[in-house]
């Protein structure tokens, strides 16, 4: 069994920044891709960004050049640098993995983000 615990969200003004981690743990192996996305309240879960295990990103228009994806492999966590923070960013963030030949997705359980103006 695998778990995914994402820790580094809360509470910041418009214009700060905030990082989120997740860590892997339990029965892990072979991750591919890591990567992050959000759902605000009333609307639907969207992608933010991704790495993969070759260490390239992509990111949603939305976070683009104020968020920063990277990972750990050593230490199976994947983290998200959040810079410029916008109201608009508030969500829950989760994180997933990709682990397998069958690459089965693995979710955390959210980690609230809220930015007020």
């Amino acid at each position: 069994q695998v778990q995914l615990m994402e820790s580094g969200g809360g509470l910041v003004q418009a214009g700060g920044s905030l990082r989120l981690s997740c860590a892997a743990s339990g029965s892990i192996f072979s991750i591919g891709d890591l990567g992050w996305y959000r759902q605000a309240p009333g609307k639907q879960r969207e992608w933010v960004a991704t790495v993969n295990s070759g260490g390239i990103t992509n990111y949603a228009d939305s976070v683009k050049g104020r968020f920063t994806i990277s990972r750990e492999n050593a230490k199976n966590t994947v983290f998200l640098q959040m810079n410029s923070l916008k109201p608009e960013d508030t969500a829950v963030y989760y994180c997933y993995s990709d682990m397998g030949s069958v690459l089965r997705r693995y979710w955390g359980q959210g980690t609230q983000v809220t930015v007020s103006s």
